[in-house]
């Protein structure tokens, strides 16, 4: 399948990345970061790229994977595995008890709906301080462990959350090339010309509401697991703002798109690490300025950029005649 070319040589690079720098602290560390926020941008992406949906409340389910996940092991004794499949269930029914009369709003109204949903999750995190801690978080999150294999150092972690990155990317691509992507890509372009097609657009948007928020919500199980502490600072209404940015910096309708936004977003702290107090306003302007002068995302663009440079090489080719070019003229 050739949509799955770019998968391969993505695959490729992910998993030989550690082994070619084993010892390197942006692999091993910020890579795993990364590979966090890959999964969640591209399950944003699929909302807001594909479905035309827009979240401001993102956040909030990849909190609610993580708390769930942190209190049913440190407050309950459960098994790491048995609890992030309690988180997925807890995620999956609050979404689709929402996603109905959430969706039915367009535009701004359906920006501050999502935006009030994240802010009134966090709210809960911080006030149930009984149960998750409050503002001072929860810690003492057991390790994760895999038929034997205990993920306790960052290589590890890296490769657990690569896989993992890789799943999700798999998913979204099959998903974006079948008939389920083809009537996200009608509902984004036209609501009423889908239904007039024979798309059943509630269901429709239903649908990728609750996967995008399934997929935050395991991406927050494993980011609990791997840190050993969780805080509402985490899954704060910023922390959605810089999702939304990932999604529009590589490109809304690319999952490719969304994942170099969040490789740039990830590494962009560490390099201006001397800026950190003014980090909310570079994403900001980031956004901003991407939506002015490139609104088809880095991606995207560096696609059209290369395939302009290839026509251009062409036409000042011209057409292969087959007979030899002259040297000059006049040479009597």
């Amino acid at each position: 399948m050739s949509y799955l070319r770019g998968f391969y040589l993505l695959t490729a690079a992910a998993l030989l990345l550690p082994l070619v720098f084993p010892d390197n602290y942006y692999v091993t560390v910020v890579g795993v970061t990364a590979a966090l926020h890959a999964i969640l941008a591209v399950s944003l992406n699929l909302l807001m790229g594909y479905a035309g949906q827009i979240s401001l409340g993102h956040a909030g389910f990849f909190g609610i994977g993580a708390y769930a996940s942190a209190i049913l092991t440190t407050r309950y004794g459960w098994n790491p595995w048995p609890a992030i499949l309690a988180g997925l269930v807890l995620t999956g029914i609050i979404a689709f008890a929402l996603a109905r009369p959430i969706l039915r709003l367009k535009g701004h109204y359906l920006a501050m709906a999502t935006l009030g949903l994240g802010i009134i999750i966090n709210i809960v995190l911080v006030q149930t301080g009984e149960l998750t801690g409050g503002p001072d978080g929860l810690g003492g999150i057991p390790t994760l462990s895999l038929f034997g294999w205990n993920v306790n150092s960052d290589l590890r972690w890296y490769i657990v959350i690569v896989c993992v990155m890789l799943l999700v990317v798999w998913l979204a691509l099959n998903i974006i090339n079948s008939r389920s992507g083809r009537a996200l890509r009608a509902l984004h372009g036209s609501e009423v010309a889908a239904e007039m097609m024979g798309i059943n657009t509630t269901a429709t948007k239903t649908g990728v509401f609750v996967l995008a928020a399934l997929i935050a919500s395991l991406a927050g199980s494993l980011f609990a697991y791997q840190q050993s502490f969780v805080s509402p600072d985490s899954f704060s209404f910023f922390f959605s703002i810089e999702l939304v940015t990932m999604v529009v910096l590589g490109g809304m309708a690319s999952t490719y798109g969304a994942i170099m936004g969040a490789v740039i977003l990830t590494f962009l702290p560490e390099l201006l690490v001397v800026f950190e107090e003014y980090e909310v306003m570079i994403f900001g302007a980031i956004l901003m300025l991407m939506m002015i002068f490139l609104p088809q995302g880095l991606f995207v663009g560096i696609q059209s950029l290369l395939r302009r440079v290839g026509r251009n090489r062409s036409e000042l080719a011209g057409p292969d005649t087959g007979e030899p070019e002259e040297s000059g003229r006049g040479a009597a």
